[in-house]
């Protein structure tokens, strides 16, 4: 036989009954008929508590009372056949009449005292196992309701009372026997002393109640119908990707639902955990899915932890002083103390100098304890061999549970690189000797974050989620946009990525959404919904989120964002940006940002500062953190000027060529801001600094392609004027290179610390003779590449490439 339990949502509604007889018709009864145990309905418990309450305080409670007796009724009006109903309506009313009676008392009284307390909640269960009874009688020979008050006994500890286990098996192996054909049907959470008064069995006491009955009936299994898909692997409502576990071990349900899962409560199932019985969590509003099992011989599993758990708020209290030293029984003391006073502490953590203790508790006993603490060790206090106690509020517990950790090597620091990325502060660990739970304490702000990086650092099989909040929305943001909406499933097939565009801005409107933008329909959604734009309310917002696995994107060319990198590396947020202007400002601002990156844990990938998407930046970084040694960099890193003097050749006059080039959408408006070489400049400033070279702006020398005549020119037409009327100065130089053999290009050198850019003529040798289109190069003289450098060729401008280099750096933000 089985036994099987519903709460309070399987309850709650006619709905929700029905489900609950159509999954009593499926029952196999050869075995014998299941004991079914029946919560309140769901809400009635509060409510109960707070009409008692407001009876002592002397307030009204009759407009709920009302409304109880109206809930039940609607349920006996819908579900049973009319001839049925009347002698149910009558058993209710006589249990409303005696509850109004009692909050009478009460009120008359103002007085509320454990004992009349806990007969005031029996009538959560008393209500709702009648109605499912004879709800069930019309579908079922033999059903009968149970008054758990008549079989279950205990002490008369109310609110928390203990069972005899002895009398009660007797009991209910009594009744059991005289009604074996019947389907049982039995209140949950209630019990009586031996003076026949009722008792109640604390928090989870109808999972005790279930675990009581199975266990004295050697019940084949004891089944939790609940509201949610058996035990998940984090609490969903938080963590989104969290996943139902197939089974779990008696130890990993107990850690995991101690430490937040309120699905069960462990220590009302010890009577099933005691007898070996299979404990299965299932979904009344999901029968078909098969839901968790605990059991004591679970299947090997690959996964390194079963699940993260946590408590939503908790207080911590520190004690310190010289007094705890090498003081056998302090400890003992303390927690006896604590323990007297019914104050639970939910975890421990001793320094190994015992020098301080560390221990959390609920924040309503927090105030509480610190006072007995100080009562306690008055003596020690005033002799100043301890600190007064201090208190630490708002504060979360997050734990990572599972017998695999014993065998898996790496788990805490998989754990603390996960928070400490995100810049999840731990204020306190605990780990017990047995390794199947690794608990912090951190900030209750965090601990949303905490969960879902933690959940996406042990769950590999899942995709890790990116959340990139993106500045700019001009060519390369829009391509970005595209390429990532293109490429989702091969990033999330290939890569574990899952990138979400949670923030958007331009210069005139920025938008947020924590589940990602429709990347189909962005620009409608900025236009729509988005609010005025605001770079440092669009940072403060990114910051508020406080969501795992941030990024920054900068896909802009302006001066302002940069101001605010510093800020974000501060807040653990990684920064990817195609903006040159941060990394060749002053060598300060250049170290600042870099120092902040590595000193918070995150990234700063930049490879688009220098040539676009080619691997550039990486090239460099790989060869010198290889232990190998630059000697010199030549490069073209300039596309608008690789495409001009690509195109100057033949019959071709400058001005033409750069004229083709505007058109094309390779110059800026004003195409002197390319051909002076500021760009470029920039370029070879970042590889210089990333080369190891303390280096200015200033120390770049830069030789002037143009005339002074197009340089001091008025307007962009004034420029194109002159560029005519210079036109021989152009041939010049082209004739010169073709007499030759040779080509003109513009190239920047890195040698010996100093850094130069200039015209050259180059013939067929060079690797830089067959460029063509806009193509940058760059070649590498190391120490290993001696006598033939390692050259990197390759678009180096367009929004595409660009876009492509944005998307490269941005996976490897995920793979980090």
């Amino acid at each position: 036989m089985k036994v099987l339990k519903f709460g309070g949502t399987s309850v709650g509604s006619a709905k929700s009954i029905s489900t609950v007889i159509d999954i009593l018709k499926t029952e196999d009864r050869s075995q014998g008929s299941p004991v079914v145990v029946l919560s309140a309905m769901s809400g009635v418990t509060n409510l109960l508590v707070e009409m008692a309450e407001n009876a002592a305080s002397g307030k009204e409670f009759t407009a709920h009372l009302a409304e109880l007796e109206a809930r039940h009724f609607a349920v006996v009006k819908e579900l049973l056949d009319v001839q049925q109903q009347n002698p149910v309506f009558t058993r209710l009313k006589l249990y409303f009449n005696q509850l109004e009676d009692l909050l009478q008392g009460v009120l008359t009284l103002r007085e509320l005292t454990a004992k009349t307390r806990d007969l005031i909640l029996s009538y959560g269960e008393r209500c709702s196992t009648l109605l499912v009874s004879r709800i069930a009688m019309q579908y079922f020979d033999g059903c009968l309701f149970v008054d758990a008050t008549e079989v279950v006994k205990t002490d008369s500890a109310h609110g928390q009372a203990k069972v005899n286990m002895e009398l009660t098996g007797m009991l209910i192996k009594d009744l059991y026997l005289a009604n074996h054909d019947k389907i049982l049907f039995v209140t949950g959470f209630i019990s009586s002393n031996d003076a026949g008064q009722v008792t109640t069995l604390g928090r989870g006491g109808s999972d005790y109640t279930a675990a009581i009955f199975g266990s004295v009936l050697n019940a084949s299994s004891i089944e939790i119908w609940t509201d949610v898909n058996g035990m998940m692997t984090a609490d969903p409502r938080m963590v989104k990707k969290a996943f139902s576990l197939p089974e779990l071990t008696y130890t990993e349900a107990m850690e995991l639902s101690y430490f937040g899962a309120k699905v069960i409560y462990p220590p009302t199932m010890i009577p099933a955990f005691l007898k070996k019985i299979p404990i299965v969590i299932k979904n009344t509003f999901d029968t078909t899915f098969e839901g968790t099992v605990i059991r004591h011989d679970c299947k090997a599993s690959n996964l390194a932890i079963k699940g993260i758990s946590s408590v939503n708020r908790i207080s911590i209290i520190n004690l310190e002083g010289s007094g705890m030293v090498g003081k056998a029984g302090f400890s003992g003391r303390l927690f006896s103390l604590l323990a007297r006073e019914q104050i639970n502490v939910i975890l421990i953590t001793q320094s190994s100098s015992e020098h301080s203790i560390t221990f959390a508790v609920q924040p309503d006993d927090a105030e509480k304890a610190k006072a007995l603490i100080e009562q306690e060790f008055e003596l020690e206090l005033a002799a100043r061999k301890l600190e007064h106690p201090v208190i630490e509020e708002e504060l979360s517990i997050l734990a990572i549970v599972g017998e695999n950790m014993k065998q898996t090597p790496g788990m805490s620091g998989k754990l603390f690189h996960a928070l400490g990325r995100n810049g999840v502060n731990v204020r306190a660990i605990a780990q017990g000797s047995s390794e199947y739970n690794i608990s912090v304490i951190i900030s209750g702000s965090d601990l949303a974050k905490a969960l879902n990086a933690v959940h996406d650092a042990f769950f590999s099989q899942l995709n890790k989620t990116l959340h990139a909040f993106c500045l700019g929305t001009g060519n390369i943001g829009k391509t970005l946009f595209n390429q990532l909406n293109q490429h989702k499933g091969f990033l999330e097939e290939n890569n574990g990525i899952q990138v979400k565009i949670a923030g958007i801005s331009n210069t005139r409107k920025m938008s947020f959404d924590t589940d990602g933008f429709d990347l189909d329909t962005w620009e409608s959604t900025l236009q729509a919904k988005g609010e005025q734009a605001d770079l440092a309310g669009f940072v403060a917002r990114m910051k508020s989120m406080n969501l795992p696995n941030c990024v920054f994107v900068d896909n802009t060319a302006s001066p302002l964002p940069i101001a605010f990198y510093e800020e974000i590396f501060k807040s653990n947020i990684s920064v990817v940006t195609c903006n040159k202007i941060g990394n060749s400002g002053k060598y300060s601002q250049y170290k600042a940002f870099h120092d902040a990156a590595r000193l918070h844990g995150v990234d700063f990938f930049y490879e688009t500062n220098v040539g676009a998407g080619l691997p550039i930046i990486r090239t460099l970084k790989d060869l010198m953190g290889s232990g190998d040694r630059l000697q010199r960099i030549e490069a073209i890193l300039s596309g608008t000027i690789s495409f001009i003097f690509n195109n100057f050749k033949g019959d071709a006059n400058f001005h033409d060529v750069v004229k083709l080039a505007q058109e094309k959408g390779y110059t800026e408006p004003d195409p002197r801001d390319d051909l002076r070489g500021t760009d470029f400049m920039r370029k070879m400033l970042i590889l210089a600094r990333d080369a190891g070279y303390k280096m200015e702006a200033e120390d770049v020398q830069i030789d002037n392609i143009l005339p002074q005549a197009s340089l001091d020119a008025a307007t962009v037409e004034d420029f194109y004027a002159t560029l005519k009327s210079e036109n021989a100065f152009f041939d010049n130089l082209k004739n010169e290179a073709e007499s030759g053999n040779k080509v003109l290009r513009y190239i920047g050198k890195l040698e010996n610390g100093k850094a130069s850019i200039s015209l050259q003529m180059v013939d067929a040798e060079h690797p830089f003779y067959t460029m063509s289109g806009s193509d940058n190069i760059i070649a590498f003289n190391t120490d290993r590449y001696k006598e033939r450098p390692m050259v990197v060729k390759g678009p180096g401008a367009g929004a595409e490439v660009t876009a492509a280099g944005v998307f490269a750096d941005l996976i490897n933000v995920g793979a980090n």
